[in-house]
């Protein structure tokens, strides 16, 4: 006959334990149900006795222990530094919040409010919340069109000097901080007066203008580069400074397709590129000769150069090809030698962060070298390299080993558009393809180009005065 498993019964004591712990957790899960849904009791005092985080910025999560705060989100409002919180929660011993942007000042003030929403009472804590500035993306200058039709361009004062298209290369004047000149391809130049807060057009004559450079010598006159399609024809120019870079002379060589050029900041001998020829070339001042640097690894490619603050290397932005290449300076014969690839793949676009070849990028353009306060006590390159993923509408970070990372951009689902406000979740480009940096100011502008307008990289200013809460 065959036998028949049996669940052995549980020993009377056991039954006993059991009973006894279900009965015990039954009473304390009612005994916390019931201190979640007490109300506001108004014969009773709102304590507050504690919060965490003690500092953090806008977007953090703030929780206030205490007691008699209620239940009611509709009737709780919490003013940190001045400004009014998001309540996203309530029990009668805590409160959750999150902080809002500029709450620079700290204070926390606890408010329960009857069905009017007037105030019955308010509380304050002891301590000051640290409040952090976070960077934040902006809209600096030129109007938003969400009708493109109704684009409009103009010369104007900040707040009223129409849209910019086709934003290609930013560049400061390094004898003035307060003008800021950019390139457009097909479309008009401009420079940007901080001091007059005025946008003007800066008139080249050329169809067509790629990047803006300046010469090391004394002057420092400014370098346009013509992107023609003529092998006759010059590609670089000089603006002289002395004629507020309106009269230009021509550097006596004819070049194709100029994307980029780069002045090394030591010796002072201008880099340029060539799109068909695909071949980076190096023109010595001094004597007037053009020769061959050094060919890239690809022909009919747009190339741009952004060289390092020392000059001891170089970056090339391959565009069409997705991949940023390296190359290094060699002193003892002025030049630069043969590039190796330092983040991305040739022909591989798409979008990841990683260090070298598996990192990916989609058509990258403009980027700036940025000092890192982080480095100092490591030694070694000082510096960090911003720049525009275009198609990935985004800014990223590479260091100096190579480590990509996204900065700013791509929103809350990686697509394009226009959003201002955290760097990472909020914040969205289309097609950024120019970026400058502040030192003075520690803050970027990008040039927003699929927006038609700057946005500006900056901490939180605390120029606006502190809003009333009653």
């Amino acid at each position: 006959m065959e036998k028949k498993n049996r669940i052995k019964p549980i020993s009377w004591p056991i039954q006993v334990i059991i009973i006894l712990l279900t009965t015990l957790c039954f009473i304390q899960c009612k005994e916390d149900s019931d201190k979640q849904t007490i109300g506001f009791d108004p014969s009773k005092q709102v304590v507050i006795t504690d919060f965490y985080p003690k500092e953090g910025g806008v977007g953090s999560k703030l929780i206030l222990y205490g007691e008699n705060f209620g239940n009611d989100i509709s009737k709780t409002k919490v003013v940190i530094g001045g400004k009014v919180a998001k309540v996203v929660g309530v029990q009668n011993n805590s409160v959750y919040c999150v902080i809002p942007e500029k709450a620079y000042a700290g204070d926390i003030r606890v408010s329960i409010l009857d069905d009017e929403g007037k105030e019955l009472v308010n509380v304050e804590t002891k301590e000051r919340f640290e409040y952090t500035k976070k960077l934040l993306v902006s809209t600096f200058l030129g109007k938003y069109y969400e009708v493109g039709s109704n684009f409009e361009e103009k010369e104007g004062p900040f707040n009223d000097c129409g849209a910019f298209k086709g934003m290609l290369w930013f560049s400061f004047d390094p004898k003035n901080s307060n003008h800021l000149y950019f390139s457009a391809d097909y479309n008009s130049a401009r420079l940007i007066d901080f001091e007059k807060q005025y946008v003007s057009y800066f008139r080249t004559g050329f169809d067509r203008v790629s990047v803006l450079n300046w010469r090391l010598d004394a002057n420092q006159d400014m370098i346009v580069s013509h992107n023609q399609s003529s092998d006759t024809r010059y590609g670089n120019y000089l603006f002289s400074r002395e004629s507020k870079f309106i009269q230009n002379n021509p550097i006596p060589v004819y070049a194709r397709g100029v994307n980029g050029t780069i002045i090394h900041p030591q010796n002072g001998e201008l880099y340029y590129s060539r799109f068909r020829a695909g071949d980076i070339r190096r023109y010595d001042f001094a004597t007037g000769e053009d020769k061959l640097a050094f060919p890239n690894p690809y022909s009919a490619v747009a190339i741009y150069m952004v060289v390092h603050p020392s000059g001891d290397y170089a970056y090339l932005i391959q565009y069409d090809r997705h991949f940023i290449m390296r190359t290094d300076y060699d002193y003892a014969r002025k030049t630069f030698t043969t590039p190796y690839t330092i983040a991305g793949a040739a022909g591989s676009s798409g979008y990841a962060d990683g260090v070298g070849t598996n990192a990916r990028l989609n058509n990258p353009v403009q980027g700036v070298f940025v000092k890192n306060p982080d480095y100092e006590q490591n030694g070694g390159d000082q510096y960090d390299f911003y720049f525009c993923d275009k198609e990935n509408h985004a800014i990223r970070r590479m260091t100096p080993q190579g480590r990509i990372s996204t900065f700013a951009g791509r929103g809350n689902n990686g697509t394009s558009g226009y959003a201002d406000g955290d760097l990472r979740t909020e914040a969205r480009f289309k097609q950024p393809q120019a970026i400058a940096y502040d030192e003075a100011k520690e803050c970027f502008y990008i040039g927003d180009t699929g927006n038609w307008i700057i946005r500006k990289i900056a901490k939180e200013e605390e120029e606006e005065a502190v809003e009333t809460t009653n």
